[in-house]
This record gives structure tokens, C-alpha cells and sequence, in this order.
């Protein structure tokens, strides 16, 4: 009764700083109840009285605050009058993350008029296709907008009722009831030699043929959860676009054109391109959100940790899981790259603004093998891991967190899914600093020839932050050596260089 009392007269400051610190680490009140619940579900407050013990309308016990600390991961004292901490608690209003612009002057440069005549002749220079072009322009807007298209969410909610996991027989179900017609054709995988020059397999895996029948591979039938995906997207093409911009096939493995009619393979950047570039995009997005709907998906990942083996529990691949992580996900410093050997990349995402391992419309002469999506490439292996990785971005050292996973598609060709996030902003929402620490991690890995194990207060700085996000794998990633890799071998920033050779 005692300790209720002193909680009660030190509590003035109390309800502000567990809101402030709550949306400084990106966490809905539903969250926060949530994360609550699985440290001590007896003392855990509901979302109701965890709003009114943030307008001070409630005191919470002192078990309900050592939970909330907990989640915190501070002491509960911290949260009384006598440490305000002040700046460590106001909400942060800094980079929403996204790819970093750059103010452009003379600003009459880039009006639409002279940009209309300069961005064909752009793209006829550097061997661009229009589309190439228009789904570099899409992925610019969903990195600009955090993967955040609440419509398209709202319509695949409509769709599947925010059913989790969808069946087989429940996605045809619904492919009828949206006016498709199914049926089964056999193909087998087809070598093709890509524009790199590269030896790989592609497979048609289904098409679309007016006015309303789906072709499905056999294969399929063997792959369920790709079976799903490609169901989802065609039933998005008729919910989003009343069956309009279907000619086009899907399929895994080299990207071969399929359809003349639609996917240009000169520099010409026209309306169409745009149009179905966008509508790829739009029912791409739209078939992740039916199978793995915002709210049932995200309260899954926060049950298992962001553990990838969620993807079984949802049903879905682990691409679809890994893609939606980056959306559904409270903390917004996202990556996710989808990538083929020797180094073309499928899907991209940057929502935290890191630079591209390696050109994804030309090859580049001196990529870094450090990345861990490359090293799974050369070095394929079961099971998924993590890696700690410190990497300049704008002259400044970043603490990255990824995990990866070797996977082969139903065309027989091995990939690589990488997602990762940024930790900087989840160390500075604490109260640290991030680049401090990311300095003195890459500090200790190039003295030690580009790795190091991690020292123990980087360490216990960065447990905290992994279970403040309650991401496993990033505890996962602090067993083994930090790395340092590099946008590209002219600025490896290693002692002795890995590509001393292009420096002479």
C-alpha cells in the first residue's frame, strides 16, 4: 500500500511519458497492451485503462508498471517525477526514412516541359526500358510513402474478411465469386539465358485469358502457397480494376517478356507503361493484404517475434510474409530485397533508405560480397540468419539488422530474401546515441580487417532496442561478428580494402 502511495505523488509525469515513449517506438496503445499481455498477463493493462493512465486519469500498480518498464525495457523508476528526462521522452518528428532527396537548382530545369523531352533520351542512354522506368517511379513512391496504401488495404479487407490463414479451396472460392473461371494447363520450367547473360529457369505459372478464365500451371498444385498469390493478385486486377490490364502472364525465375503487346522492351516511356506498371503494382500489393490481412498478420508476428517462420502459421510464402513485414510492422525502418544469383534483383524495398548492394537494371564491377543477401547467394544454406552490419550512408555510420533465407522457386532457381531494418532510429528513440555507437562498432571491425565481435555495452544497447521491437532475429545477429560492407568496392572502407585493385 505503501509503494501505491509513492507511485500516486510521484505520478504527475507519469501517463506523458509512457504516451511519449510509446510513439517514439511507433506502438498503437493496442500494442503496447499487447506486448504487455506477454510479459504477465495478470498485470497487463487494457487498451481502455492504458489510455486513461496516459491522460492521468488512472495510476497503474506498481506490478502494472514493472510490465510496462519491462516492455520498455527501463526501470520503473524511470517513468516517476524524479527522472524527468525530458529530451529522452519527446516524441520524435525527424526522417520518416524513404529514400533521401537532395534540393535541385536551377529549380527551371526540372519542369515538366524540358523533364518530358530529357527522360526518353535518359533512358534510350543507359538502356532503360519505359517499364523499367515506370516501376523504378512506382517503387520511389511506395519507399516515399512506407508501404502505407490504406485503400488498397480496406478494399483486400472487403475481400477476405481479415481471414488468416486463406485455403486453397477458400481463394477459388473467391475467384468465383469474382467472376473467373479456372483452369489447369501443364508447362514445365524453360532455360533462358537473362540480360546479364546468365543460365536460369523461367516458369509460366499462370495467365489471363479474356474475358474472364484463369490458366493455372500444374505445378501450382505442388506449390500452395504461390497457388494463393497468384489466385489473390487476379482476383485484385477485378476488384481494383474490373478485369482491365489481365493479358499479362505471371511467372517465376528470369523475367523473360511474355506479352509483347504490353511489356515494351524499348526506351519509349508512354501512358501504358505507366497505367500497367501501376495496376501490376496495385494488385500486387493487394493480393499481400488479402492473405495476410494488416491487423491478424501483424498480432502474429508480434506473438512469434518476426521469426520468418510465421510464413507457415499464415499460410503464405515467406516473400509474402517478409514483403508485409515491411508493411503491417509498427517500426518503420524497413528493407527487403528479393534477389537471384549472381546479383539481380527481383523486388526491392528501401523504407529506411539503405543503398542498393548492387545495380538492379545494369551490372556494377564492385559490388560488396559482404552483404548477406550475397554471401547466401555464393554460399546457399538451410535455415535462415542474421547478421549485424554497419554501412556509411551520407558520410554517416548506420547499424543494420537483417535476416535471410536461401530459398528455390517452383522454377528450380535459388533465391535469396533479405529483410532488415535501420537501428539507428530505434537507439535515438531511447534516448542514445546511435551514431556514437555505430562509429565505435566500425571503428573495432575495421581494425580488425572488417569484423569484430560486438563489445558489451554495444551489445546490451542493442538487446535492449531488440526487445523493445520484439525482433528476435536481431539478438540472433548479435552471437556472431558485426560486419562492415560498403555501397560499392570504390569506398570499401576495410583495412586492407577488398578491392585494393580498383583503387591503384
Amino acid at each position: 500500500m505503501r509503494q501505491s502511495k509513492s507511485i500516486i505523488r510521484q505520478s504527475h509525469f507519469l501517463g506523458t511519458k509512457i504516451r511519449n515513449l510509446r510513439k517514439r517506438n511507433h506502438l498503437t496503445m493496442e500494442d503496447l497492451s499487447t506486448r504487455c499481455i506477454r510479459v504477465d498477463p495478470e498485470n497487463s493493462p487494457s487498451v481502455s485503462y492504458l489510455s486513461m493512465i496516459e491522460r492521468g486519469k488512472r495510476v497503474p500498480s506498481a506490478d502494472m508498471l514493472e510490465v510496462i518498464a519491462t516492455v520498455f525495457q527501463k526501470e520503473s523508476s524511470w517513468f516517476l517525477d524524479s527522472e524527468p528526462e525530458a529530451q529522452a521522452i519527446t516524441p520524435d518528428k525527424g526522417r520518416r526514412g524513404g529514400i533521401s532527396g537532395m534540393a535541385l537548382e536551377p529549380s527551371f530545369l526540372f519542369s515538366n516541359d524540358i523533364l518530358q523531352i530529357a527522360i526518353p533520351e535518359m533512358l534510350n542512354q543507359t538502356g532503360v526500358t519505359g517499364r523499367q522506368f515506370a516501376h523504378l517511379l512506382i517503387r520511389a513512391h511506395q519507399e516515399n510513402n512506407q508501404n502505407h496504401f490504406p485503400d488498397l488495404e480496406r478494399a483486400a479487407e472487403e475481400v477476405g474478411q481479415k481471414q488468416l490463414p486463406l485455403s486453397v479451396e477458400q481463394m477459388m472460392d473467391l475467384a468465383a465469386f469474382h467472376g473467373l473461371t479456372l483452369k489447369w494447363v501443364q508447362d514445365t520450367p524453360k532455360s533462358v539465358v537473362d540480360e546479364f547473360g546468365v543460365n536460369g529457369k523461367e516458369l509460366l505459372t499462370s495467365f489471363f485469358e479474356p474475358p474472364c478464365t484463369v490458366y493455372l500451371n500444374e505445378v501450382l498444385k505442388h506449390h500452395p502457397t504461390r497457388l494463393k498469390y497468384d489466385l489473390a493478385v487476379y482476383i485484385g486486377h477485378c476488384v481494383l480494376h474490373n478485369k482491365e490490364g489481365l493479358k499479362s502472364s505471371l511467372s517465376v525465375g528470369s523475367h523473360r517478356v511474355f506479352d509483347d503487346e504490353i511489356h515494351h522492351t524499348d526506351s519509349s516511356l508512354n501512358a501504358q507503361d505507366i497505367l500497367h506498371a501501376w495496376r501490376d503494382f496495385e494488385s500486387s500489393f493487394f493480393a499481400g493484404a488479402l492473405l495476410c490481412p494488416r491487423v491478424p498478420f501483424r498480432q502474429l508476428l508480434d506473438r512469434y517475434g518476426y521469426e520468418i517462420d510465421a510464413h507457415r502459421l499464415a499460410g503464405v510464402s515467406p516473400s509474402v510474409a517478409m514483403r508485409r513485414m515491411t508493411v503491417v510492422s509498427p517500426y518503420p525502418h524497413w528493407h527487403y530485397f528479393d534477389a537471384y544469383a549472381p546479383g539481380k534483383l527481383k523486388a526491392v524495398y528501401r523504407g529506411n533508405g539503405i543503398p542498393l548492394p548492387w545495380g538492379n537494371m545494369k551490372q556494377v564491377n564492385d559490388p560488396c560480397h559482404h552483404w548477406a543477401v550475397f554471401r547466401r547467394l555464393s554460399e546457399p544454406k538451410e535455415g535462415s540468419s542474421a547478421q549485424i552490419s554497419i554501412l556509411n550512408v551520407n558520410n554517416e555510420p548506420r547499424i543494420y539488422c537483417c535476416e535471410s533465407v536461401n530459398m528455390t522457386d517452383p522454377a528450380g532457381n535459388n533465391r535469396v530474401l533479405c529483410a532488415g531494418i535501420d537501428l539507428n532510429p530505434a537507439i535515438e528513440a531511447q534516448g542514445k546515441d546511435a551514431v556514437s555507437l555505430a562509429r565505435d562498432l566500425q571503428k573495432a571491425c575495421v581494425k580488425n580487417g572488417g569484423e569484430s565481435p560486438i563489445a558489451k555495452g554495444i551489445k546490451r544497447e542493442l538487446i535492449s532496442v531488440a526487445k523493445i521491437l520484439n525482433i528476435n532475429w536481431i539478438e540472433r545477429g548479435l552471437e556472431t561478428d558485426a560486419r562492415v560492407i560498403c555501397s560499392r568496392g570504390a569506398v570499401c572502407p576495410r583495412k586492407p580494402s577488398c578491392y585494393s585493385d580498383c583503387k591503384d
